[in-house]
């Protein structure tokens, strides 16, 4: 799967001192990761079991060094580990994998045509039937329990809206582009730029192929799963197709479509987010995720399992102080499996009708390439036996399996063994400590591979985003890059962070960023009391909430030689209005409108103490971030520039928020920031 070059890579954005200084990661003991080894980094994701639970289908993701871009093809192992084998392969993607009910057909979607399209393969034969030729892209596929259909979700285009109409151009002339008009609130999305008119809709289509049934109408997006009636004669999903749904986000409803009348009925009404519908194996209940909506930055999801037409319906686990997700029903209807983050690690959980919780694996995620944050996925069948994600610091995701009833998991893949064999990663250590008053938080210590406890080293502080998000003990790839060029690297999760409940989630509710700094200044205060921590050689960065806190320390402290602040809000009062959440953020994360609250987005805005940096700061934001949005980094840079404090602006060209969407620009990152702090030692 891996992809071996000599060739040489030259990012006209990269600082060269960083490049040479990164291409010197070998010592005289063993080789060490380096920056061009993202190239060879594989991870499993989306496996899915057999409903006999004897076989998983998994995605086999890999990155390719010619394209700058990622491959994904489906593979199946025996759930004992053996006969492990690729089902696709190319350089293109196969992802989303389904098995049909008797286990004998699998539906996926393929790139290898250009654009995304549905096919059905024959698992005995490996024959194969390509099902669409769609202008767009379908998702969120589901087999009916008849076999007889699938359900997808497409965007149905529309016509652009144009106010004024130009007069008609001469025959033969050429005038530059119309001018675009725009009149919705949401009218961009990072990762999507601006967006196309239209909705996305629900289909239906034969498993024999022809012509998809739009089968939702209106002005609204379903973005879900559609779920199956047991007798394939209805769609149960999730959707905010309320008047409003622009300026109140998150009020979904579950809601119930007979295909035959095309009625739509709701199944429930409360002021908050339903969603995720799963129909029981009987067909008379339906669990969902929900709450009841507080207009808090952070609220726990509760289980919710209601009769089919939306009676009855009751909480599971009220008092559970952790956020469920990802819910499967059992075989037998008695309980759900779900999965949660506890702690800064993720877990998969079973849950009995009358609430009986046990925790059935650990270690699940490994998603995130290059930061440690949360993610995983697992699948469930009927006999309880389960696949999933499994990651820990020495490795991102490969799969595992498990089986309700027994303690025990196992690791069947070992993809990154062939590059780890022979270079060693940084040891990770788990730690806790009291920030100033008293509030225990966790963080983790990367420490550089070949670690001498003798010698000094320099601390990196490394933030993360969210804020409401956690770091963990998973692999990542950014995080061990900094450990092989020599720092002790240390990353934590302060209040505000997720997998601490909801008291601690919501101790910076309208009032962030301010004490979770002091949370993070304990955390290196612990750090460079040890012995082999040179105090005297403290780096700062972090990106998106990171980038936030980053801005923040450097306005508040000068302890830090050098800080690189990552695709940050820099002023509040900007950010609500131009990033691509206006409905949103204004209401959860602050008071009211920043006009009628500007004394509450200035004193939490890292603009405001711009006055008061010393220390040399680096800007790195994607030139098409529509979430942090690039003004925000331009803000801060010419207030720096304005103060005469050394700084520097990085743009990662043609890149959204996820500025480590190409393996360069992980690349990129890493060696903008290790020549920025190595140009300040």
């Amino acid at each position: 799967m891996k992809k071996i070059s000599t060739l040489l890579f030259l990012f006209p954005f990269l600082l060269v001192a960083g490049l040479l200084k990164a291409q010197e990661v070998e010592t005289s003991g063993q080789p060490k990761f380096e920056p061009l080894d993202v190239f060879q980094l594989e991870y499993v994701s989306d496996p899915q079991i057999s409903p006999d639970g004897q076989r998983i289908i998994y995605i086999r993701n890999s990155n390719d060094i010619m394209s700058d871009g990622s491959n994904a093809n489906l593979w199946s192992i025996d759930f004992d580990g053996s006969e492990n084998r690729p089902l696709t392969t190319g350089n293109h993607k196969n992802y989303s994998p389904r098995w049909s009910a008797d286990g004998k057909r699998l539906l996926y979607l393929s790139t290898k045509e250009g654009s995304s399209q549905l096919y059905l393969r024959w698992l005995d034969t490996g024959a194969e039937a390509k099902l669409t030729n769609l202008q767009g892209s379908p998702s969120n596929i589901s087999w009916s329990p008849d076999e007889k259909w699938i359900a997808f979700t497409m965007l149905v285009p529309e016509n652009p809206h144009f106010l004024a109409h130009m007069p008609k151009k001469p025959k033969g002339a050429k005038w530059a582009k119309p001018p675009k008009y725009i009149d919705r609130m949401n009218y961009r999305a990072d990762g999507a730029g601006y967006l196309k008119e239209g909705f996305r809709q629900i289909f239906v289509l034969s498993v024999e192929g022809g012509t998809p049934r739009q089968v939702t109408f209106g002005p609204f997006h379903h973005n879900s799963r559609p779920a199956w009636s047991k007798d394939s004669k209805a769609l149960i999903f999730s959707a905010n197709r309320h008047e409003d749904w622009e300026f109140d986000p998150r009020n979904s409803e579950i809601y119930e479509l007979e295909l035959a009348s095309g009625t739509i009925t709701a199944l429930t009404h409360r002021q908050g987010p339903d969603n995720n519908p799963v129909v029981s194996p009987d067909g008379k209940q339906i669990a969902y995720l929900g709450f009841d909506d507080r207009l808090q930055g952070y609220q726990l999801t509760r289980i919710h399992v209601m009769n089919r037409d939306g009676t009855n319906s009751k909480v599971l686990l009220d008092g559970f102080d952790r956020n469920p997700g990802s819910l499967r029903w059992s075989g037998d209807g008695k309980g759900l499996f779900f999965q949660y983050d506890n702690f800064g690690n993720t877990k998969i959980a079973f849950v009995s009708l009358n609430g009986e919780v046990a925790d059935l694996a650990e270690n699940v995620g490994g998603l995130s390439i290059g930061r440690p944050y949360s993610g995983g996925v697992f699948s469930v069948a009927a006999n309880g036996n389960f696949a999933f994600t499994h990651s820990q610091p020495d490795h991102p995701a490969d799969l595992a399996v498990g089986s309700k009833g027994r303690s025990e998991v196992h690791r069947l893949t070992r993809l990154n063994d062939d590059l780890f064999g022979y270079k060693p990663l940084g040891q990770v250590e788990e730690i806790w400590f009291n920030s100033t008053d008293g509030l225990k938080i966790q963080g983790w210590i990367c420490k550089p591979p070949d670690f001498d406890p003798a010698k000094k080293y320099p601390l990196l502080l490394e933030i993360h985003g969210g804020p409401f998000a956690n770091y963990g003990d998973r692999f990542s790839a950014e995080i061990q890059l900094y450990a092989a060029a020599g720092y002790v690297v240390l990353y934590a999760n302060p209040r505000g962070s997720t997998s601490y409940g909801e008291e601690f989630g919501n101790k910076i509710h309208h009032d962030y960023p301010n004490k979770d700094y002091d949370d993070l200044m304990a955390g290196v205060d612990v750090l460079i009391a040890k012995s082999y921590m040179d105090e005297n050689q403290l780096y700062v960065t972090g990106g998106s909430g990171g980038g936030v806190l980053t801005a923040w320390i450097v306005g508040k402290t000068a302890r830090f030689r050098a800080a690189v602040v990552a695709k940050p809000v820099i002023n509040w009062y900007s950010f609500v209005l131009y990033s691509d959440g206006p409905g949103f953020f204004y209401k959860y994360w602050f008071p009211g409108l920043p006009w009628d609250n500007l004394e509450q987005y200035m004193k939490r805005s890292p603009i405001s103490y711009a006055g008061n940096v010393k220390t040399p700061t680096m800007l790195l934001t994607g030139e098409e971030d529509y979430r942090t949005p690039i003004a925000e980094s331009e803000q801060f840079y010419a207030a720096l520039k304005l103060n005469k404090v050394e700084t520097a602006m990085v743009r990662i060209p043609e890149s959204g928020h996820h500025i480590t969407s190409h393996p360069s620009y992980l690349i990129a990152k890493v060696l903008n920031i290790l020549a920025w702090f190595d140009k300040h030692k």
